[in-house]
């Protein structure tokens, strides 16, 4: 098979994961509409697009963590999303609470998760990521949040799918993307192992959190015997590690694994 051949039946995919996922949007819409979960990342760019083709009633939500990338926050706000802020920063926290870790993620419930009462929250979960996302369903009840539910109308989209619709579409995603970047999230997030390289791309907000770290050490003498052989831990991604995969984060208050 030639490689236009390869290139039309992409397409072609695509372009009926198109159709069916905005008959599914309108098909399960809401009378109150959806929130619609919206990270800034690819995956929730394409379920914006597809929203707004859909013609349906939506609110898009992110919720900002104080350690987004700059080039992230400017993309959030060019999409128009309602950007939920936390009580507390990501450094207040850091000085309380410690660094976090892959499997001590307590800044995921502190800053990213929110109860919808009633709400059904769409997502950009898609099963291809992850084995645990490939045995979501695609609308499930939220473990938090009265009478809340879940719709990830892009379950069965692959890698190949998103990133065609994006080009096919002509969908603005963040500038992260063309810089390499395959997963945008907090700077120096331990799920990624890519604290050494946050470090270096963004040095000033990175130092800000070491900062924020060694408050923490100070206020608690004698807990941590080696502040800074931990920070270079947690920046090499190996904070908290058993040597199992990276768990993603939950989204708005559903604490059902990844």
């Amino acid at each position: 098979m030639s490689a236009q051949t390869d290139m039309l039946d992409d397409r072609q995919r695509w372009e009926r994961l198109e159709t069916i996922t905005i008959e599914r949007l309108r098909l399960f819409e809401p009378e109150d509409g959806y929130v619609l979960a919206y990270s800034g990342g690819k995956d929730s760019d394409v379920l914006l697009a597809l929203t707004k083709a859909a013609g349906v009633k939506f609110e898009a939500h992110h919720h900002h963590t104080t350690l987004d990338p700059p080039e992230l926050v400017k993309h959030v706000r060019s999409s128009g999303a309602i950007v939920d802020r936390p009580k507390r920063s990501m450094l207040k926290l850091v000085q309380k609470k410690g660094l976090s870790s892959a499997i001590r993620r307590w800044c995921c419930s502190e800053l990213k998760e929110r109860p919808w009462p009633y709400r059904v929250v769409a997502t950009g979960v898609r099963a291809a990521e992850s084995a645990r996302r490939a045995q979501r369903q695609m609308i499930e009840p939220a473990n938090a949040g009265k009478g809340q539910r879940f719709f990830h109308p892009l379950l069965d989209w692959a890698d190949a799918d998103i990133w065609g619709y994006i080009a096919g579409r002509g969908v603005d995603v963040c500038s992260l993307y063309a810089e390499g970047h395959k997963r945008i999230g907090c700077i120096c997030c331990p799920l990624g192992r890519s604290g050494t390289r946050d470090a270096k791309r963004w040095p000033k907000m990175a130092a800000n959190l070491h900062a924020a770290w060694m408050v923490y050490c100070v206020k608690h003498p004698g807990r941590i015997q080696d502040p800074e052989g931990m920070w270079g831990r947690f920046l090499a991604g190996d904070l908290g590690r058993t040597g199992g995969p990276p768990q993603g984060c939950p989204l708005f208050a559903d604490e059902r694994p990844e």
